[in-house]
């Protein structure tokens, strides 16, 4: 089984870049995706949250984001607590999908993952694809979408690590700063060398 990553940041377009690859046939794994269903009501996860944090579950005995979005932001150390539960439980989820995956005879899955750079994780993928647009119209796709306005949009993109320090760590860069005809593209070259690894 090949692994390989892909990331980008808030406004680069990588959900575009994600839709055009499993458009080629690519199994694509979404970290978010995974995260969302370890904490579902029933799981471990959710009862491991509701334990270390009481008053996050809600009424309908769902995870509230909202609450425990405001428990942790900003706080170091409610987040790490947080990610001690989650963590290890979406890395099983993973492994788990991995597996299930290779038993399908799948020999490549494209790992998304927002936080692949800062968490470390591009180090064990077999290459990493990150999507990438100028920081200039990052910000201004960002307050077009959200409704933002430039002090907004700069505090957002601040608490993210720059794309240009994640493209410096990337096997591809997917330039999506332009039209969709050249992201395709590029996402069909970037494809086609992970189609060929190994």
């Amino acid at each position: 089984m090949h692994v390989f990553g892909l990331t980008g940041g808030i406004s680069s377009g990588k959900s575009t870049v994600t839709r055009m690859l499993r458009e080629l046939g690519a199994e694509v794994l979404d970290a978010d995706v995974l995260a969302r269903e370890v904490v579902e009501p029933g799981t471990p996860g959710l009862a491991a949250i509701a334990e270390r944090f009481p008053g996050v579950v809600g009424p309908d005995g769902r995870l509230d984001r909202a609450k425990l979005g405001a428990r942790v932001f900003g706080n170091d150390e409610e987040r790490a607590a947080l990610n001690a539960i989650t963590h290890p439980l979406v890395r099983e989820a993973f492994l788990e999908k991995v597996l299930a995956l290779e038993a399908r005879g799948v020999t490549r899955v494209v790992y998304d993952v927002p936080l692949l750079v800062e968490s470390g994780m591009h180090a064990w993928m077999e290459g990493t694809a990150v999507v990438w647009v100028p920081r200039d119209v990052q910000k201004a796709r960002l307050m077009a979408r959200d409704g933002l306005d430039a002090a907004a949009a700069e505090a957002r993109l601040a608490s993210q690590l720059p794309l240009d320090d994640k493209r410096a760590v990337a096997t591809w860069v997917i330039d999506n700063s332009g039209d969709l005809t050249s992201t395709r593209e590029q996402v069909e070259s970037v494809w086609r060398a992970m189609l060929a690894r190994g």
